[in-house]
């Protein structure tokens, strides 16, 4: 399901977001109880989307997680799609703003890197909102400043610093995505990956018995590549990490140490005599 951000009023929203028009700071009419305001009616969403999903999230049942009407919640929110662009910017302040950039860069590109997939883990349902259209929130630029600041330190021209840009955070949503994916495919279809990846190539045999000769490259890599370690038992208490998240996580220190490489060589060809 992807959602698109910025469907409510542009003043309206840019105004909340930007905290320039505060229903609270308003004078009060009678009848509302006290303590209802825009950053409650936010946090309380933001709990929803993380414990329920996207799909849960409406103005009823963020009313009801506030011991409210949903009627409430429009003195200070006017609907769903403003509130999800407020909560969109909310969740961007827990990212990391300050890295250190005095040193060798990859290692700063590196933790915000890391930083951001464990951010987008924590709250799936922001991988639904789609970077078409971005919400032009204070967090949200906060967070783009720093990769600027952190690309900076390579000493590329601006134009290649706006691709890599893209590039970077294109690469660590994909990884998230999956990784969210797999943590959500055993809960909703009642079966683990090793399950169903065991129990459908094991019919390859069967039903295309000249699989190795119609895709000789993706035999040899497959068989090229070095066995997989069983997953240590995990310890008491604890879940087993799912195969595809293990994957993915390995994608992402490899697919990041090769992009870094990539930046790394423009800036030894920019540098060059």
């Amino acid at each position: 399901m992807v959602v698109f951000a910025g469907q409510g009023d542009a003043r309206r929203s840019m105004s909340l977001l930007w905290r320039a028009d505060r229903p609270e700071q308003r004078g009060r009419r009678p009848g509302p109880r006290p303590g209802l305001s825009v950053d409650a009616i936010v946090t309380a969403a933001i709990t929803v989307a993380d414990e329920d999903g996207m799909a849960a999230l409406s103005m009823r049942a963020v009313g009801e997680r506030l011991g409210r009407t949903a009627m409430a919640l429009y003195t200070y929110v006017p609907g769903k799609s403003e509130l999800l662009d407020l909560m969109y910017d909310a969740v961007h302040a827990e990212l990391p703003t300050e890295y250190d950039d005095t040193g060798n860069w990859r290692t700063g590109l590196t933790d915000w890197a890391r930083d951001r997939l464990e951010f987008h883990l924590r709250h799936p349902w922001v991988l639904q909102v789609s970077q078409a259209r971005p919400v032009l929130g204070p967090h949200e630029y906060a967070g783009l400043d720093t990769l600027v600041r952190l690309l900076n330190a390579t000493g590329l021209e601006a134009q290649m610093l706006r691709r890599l840009v893209g590039t970077l955070s294109h690469f660590v949503r994909g990884c998230a995505g999956t990784v969210a994916e797999a943590r959500q495919a055993a809960a909703v279809t009642g079966e683990s990956d090793e399950e169903w990846w065991f129990a459908r190539t094991a019919l390859l045999g069967e039903v295309a018995p000249d699989f190795a000769d119609r895709y000789p490259s993706l035999t040899a890599m497959e068989t090229g590549s070095a066995p997989q370690s069983p997953a240590p038992a995990p310890a008491s208490g604890e879940e087993a990490v799912p195969y595809l998240e293990r994957e993915a996580r390995e994608t992402f220190d490899v697919g990041l140490g090769v992009l870094l490489d990539g930046i790394e060589a423009a800036v030894r060809r920019t540098t060059a005599p």
